[in-house]
This record gives structure tokens, C-alpha cells and sequence, in this order.
């Protein structure tokens, strides 16, 4: 029942992941859809803006050019004929169809609006024009006939400044804003712009994708532990060439982070392993009486400084997973820096088996600093341990303490031989061991890290100021009490 039920939940898990990514899509199609979609938009208003603005021009066109000839017909009728009566092959000689494809229905009507001749038989207009158009004094007027929308175009027929008749042009608004090759052109013209628009998009899409999508193969690749990627960052853009920068140091990063977890697991089992080894052949010793007396207790000295390592290499842990969960309370109080410092020195002197001289260099006025003092102390014996194993059985031991206007400075200098300068981006990573201490001194590579943790959370901070084969200065900052 249990591997079935096992099975049906592994069948409903895949089931899961697969609803998951069947609506995703990529990011070229993604991207090309919707910036395509918005051109085509944008094209399409364009399209009808143009055409309403070319039917408009056409009609305007049209109606001056009928303005145009309607008045040169009328010149023509008083020249030739003084009674305004046209030839009777008058209309057939003047065809009124132009380049611009117009045919209106033409029209002479005597002063009060009967029709006296026209150019076809059937039009709009029958046997008389209303008298309202004629007294209009606009020259281009609009109609409704029949429930059509018509224009009409009039110019007056002049003999010795007197009014005998009209020439009246009239024809209908679709025809006058008919057109065809200009609509043509221009959906030939919006069709290439959407082309190339949508070439253009996917060119631009695909450079960007491309890069994006090289990373999440590569992420991939990360997810399943192969840290060996290779991606080309050759990209002008600012936001991905920092992308692919930042995934390829992160890899990095991650990939020495495995490096040291793996050290780590062999360091901490090796560190653990030697005392209890120790302490177990030492005991085993003393049981089976290999040895007596003197050398018995010698023995049990040893076993004892043995679990001591043991102990605080545990302690350690404890102390950094604690302050890492930042579940360490801290008791800041005020205090004079100076008290505080001569007081981690004068700790860590006294707990030490050979006497070490330590060059103290003290404010000359009291400052008070906001601290925990035995935290601090804490931070103070890392760094003097650390000064006196890169010391050996030479050196000198500096503390400086320096102000400025918001600061309280501390340095803790040695004349080691220094750190190398390719581990020293590492020392404040966590269980990050150079390769000096890690075959001639014991520990779990923690603290540094500790250190920096604890006066983090104090409101300070501890960096690396300089180190060389001269020696190795750290620098803690600590603010200064405005109280």
C-alpha cells in the first residue's frame, strides 16, 4: 500500500511539473507575439488615419476641381452664345471625365432653377433645382437626395452683371472619394512596414534570448552539480553582459563553496578523529598498565589536553551556528575602549603558557563605546592567536587603538610571514583553512568568520587592512557612544 501510494504521489508530482510548464512559453515567441501584436495595432491605426486624411483630400480635390471647371463652363457659355443657350453637341464635346476619375451629372438651369440641359438624361436632378441651393451663397453645398449624401458645385451664368442661369455640377460623396491606387499603396506600404517591423523584433528578441536562455542551460548544468559552463560574454548590453558576469561568479563561487563543504566534511572528521584517537590509546595505556607513575600522569595530562581541543573545536560549531541563526544574545553596555582592550589582552596573556609581549598604543582621551566585552574578547583572541601562529618563535605583537569623528579604529598588526595573496579574498569565508594552517595547526577554519559575525553584530565591523610577507594588519571599527 505504501509503494503504491509512493508511486501515485511520484506519477502526480510529474503530473504537477507538467501543468506547470505547459503554459510557459518561450521567450523570442513571447516577446515577438506581443511586440507584433502592438505594431500591428499601431500600423492599423495609421492605416485608417491615412485613409480617412486621403478620402478627405480626394473629396476636397475633387469638389475644386469641379468649382474650377463649373466656372469655365459658364465662361464659355456666355462667350458663346450671348443668350446662354449651349450648342446642342455642347456636352459632347467637354467630357468632364479627368485624371481623377470623375464624371459629375452637369447641369444649366436658367435664374430660377428649371433645368435647361444637362449631360446625361437621369441624374439626381430631374426638371428643376431647389431655389434654397441656388440662393445660398456658398459655392460648394451638401445634399441629401434620396437618402444619399450628394454635392454639388455651382457658378453663375453672367450676361452685362446680370445672373440668367447656373452651371451646376452634382455628384455623390462615395464616388467623389473613390479610390484605388492609393489605397493600394498604401497597404503595400503597411504591409512591408509590419514585415520588416516583425523581422526586425525577431532579430531583437532572438540577440536577447539567446544569452538568457545559454544561462538556464547553464543553471541546469549548476542544479545537477557540473560547474565546468562556458558561456560566451561577448554582449554589448550593460544589464545582460552583467548577468552572465554575475551567473559566471556565482558559479565560481558555488563551485568553491562545494570545494571547501567537501574539506570541511574531511577536516572536521579528521580534526575530531585525531584527539578521540589519541584519547583512546592514551586510555587504553593506562588500562591495560603499560604505564605506571609519573609517566601515567603525563599521560592523562595529555588525554585531558586532547579533550580540551576536542571541546572548544565543538564549542566553535556550537558558538558559530548560533550567532549564524542570530540567536546569541549580545549585552551591549558603555565602556572606556581602552578598559576594554587592556583587558583582552591582559586575558589572553595570562592564559598563554610562554610569555608574549604585546606593544600596546592607547587613546589619550577616554572614549566610551557602546560593547559586549566578553564578545569582544572573543574577537580579540582569534586575531592575537592568529598573530602569534603566523609570528612562530620571532616577532612582535602591535595594538593600536585610533579615532576619528564617528569611529573608534583598532589595529592588530604582526610581523609574520603574512597571508598569501590568493586566499586572502577567502579567510572570512566559513571553514576556509589557507594552506599553512591546514597541515600545522588544528581547527575548523571558523574564526575569522565568527569574528566578523560578532562585531557585525555589535555594530561594527573587521575587515583585512594589509598583509605581505612583512606582516598581516585586521582592523575592527567599532562607533563611537554619542550619549
Amino acid at each position: 500500500m505504501f509503494i503504491k501510494n509512493k508511486k501515485h504521489k511520484s506519477e502526480e508530482n510529474k503530473h504537477s511539473k507538467f501543468f506547470k510548464n505547459e503554459n510557459r512559453v518561450s521567450l523570442i515567441r513571447y516577446w515577438t507575439s506581443r511586440y507584433l501584436f502592438t505594431l500591428c495595432i499601431g500600423l492599423i491605426a495609421v492605416a485608417i488615419i491615412s485613409a480617412l486624411w486621403i478620402r478627405h483630400n480626394t473629396l476636397e480635390n475633387r469638389l475644386n476641381l469641379m468649382s474650377v471647371l463649373a466656372e469655365g463652363m459658364a465662361d464659355r457659355i456666355v462667350a458663346m452664345n450671348e443668350e446662354a443657350q449651349p450648342p446642342p453637341n455642347f456636352f459632347r464635346e467637354r467630357e468632364l471625365k479627368t485624371e481623377l476619375e470623375i464624371d459629375p451629372f452637369t447641369y444649366i438651369v436658367d435664374k430660377n432653377g428649371n433645368v435647361i440641359s444637362s449631360n446625361r438624361p437621369k441624374g439626381p436632378i430631374e426638371q428643376q433645382l431647389n431655389q434654397s441651393i441656388l440662393n445660398n451663397e456658398d459655392i460648394i453645398q451638401r445634399l441629401t437626395i434620396y437618402n444619399q449624401e450628394f454635392f454639388a458645385v455651382k457658378s453663375p451664368i453672367e450676361i452685362n452683371d446680370s445672373v440668367v442661369g447656373w452651371v451646376v455640377m452634382v455628384d455623390s460623396k462615395d464616388k467623389l472619394t473613390y479610390v484605388n491606387q492609393e489605397y493600394t499603396q498604401l497597404a503595400i506600404m503597411i504591409i512591408s512596414l509590419a514585415l520588416f517591423g516583425w523581422a526586425a523584433i525577431y532579430v531583437l528578441s532572438n540577440r536577447l534570448a539567446k544569452p538568457i536562455k545559454d544561462v538556464a542551460e547553464a543553471a541546469k548544468l549548476v542544479a545537477e552539480g557540473n560547474y565546468q559552463i562556458d558561456i560566451p560574454n561577448e554582449n554589448k548590453e550593460k544589464e545582460v553582459y552583467e548577468l552572465i558576469h554575475s551567473f559566471k561568479e556565482m558559479t565560481k563561487k558555488l563551485e568553491r563553496l562545494e570545494s571547501l563543504r567537501t574539506e570541511l566534511l574531511a577536516g572536521v572528521t579528521h580534526e575530531l578523529k585525531t584527539p578521540v584517537t589519541s584519547i583512546s590509546g592514551l586510555l587504553q595505556a593506562l588500562k591495560d598498565e603499560v604505564v605506571t607513575g609519573d609517566e601515567a600522569k603525563e599521560f592523562l595530562n595529555i588525554s585531558l589536553n586532547e579533550t580540551e581541543k576536542m571541546k572548544t573545536m565543538v564549542e566553535d560549531l556550537l558558538a558559530f551556528n548560533q550567532f549564524a541563526t542570530n540567536t546569541v544574545p549580545v549585552n551591549n553596555e558603555i565602556y572606556n575602549i581602552n578598559e576594554v582592550v587592556e583587558n583582552a589582552l591582559f586575558s589572553w596573556q595570562v592564559a598563554q603558557k610562554e610569555e608574549i609581549e604585546i606593544k600596546l598604543h592607547k587613546l589619550i582621551n577616554p572614549v566610551e563605546v557602546t560593547v559586549d566585552p566578553i564578545r569582544f574578547e572573543q574577537i580579540m583572541t582569534n586575531l592575537l592567536n592568529n598573530a602569534k601562529h603566523a609570528l612562530g618563535n620571532k616577532g612582535e605583537i602591535f595594538v593600536a587603538l585610533m579615532e576619528d569623528d564617528t569611529q573608534i579604529i583598532i589595529d592588530v598588526s604582526d610581523t609574520g610571514s603574512g597571508i598569501p595573496e590568493a586566499e586572502q579574498p577567502f579567510i572570512f569565508e566559513r571553514f576556509y583553512r589557507g594552506e599553512k594552517k591546514k597541515y600545522k595547526i588544528r581547527g575548523l577554519g571558523l574564526g575569522l568568520a565568527l569574528s566578523k559575525m560578532i562585531i557585525q553584530s555589535l555594530g561594527g565591523d573587521l575587515v583585512l587592512l594589509k598583509s605581505s610577507t612583512k606582516g598581516t594588519t585586521f582592523r575592527i571599527t567599532l562607533s563611537k557612544n554619542n550619549s
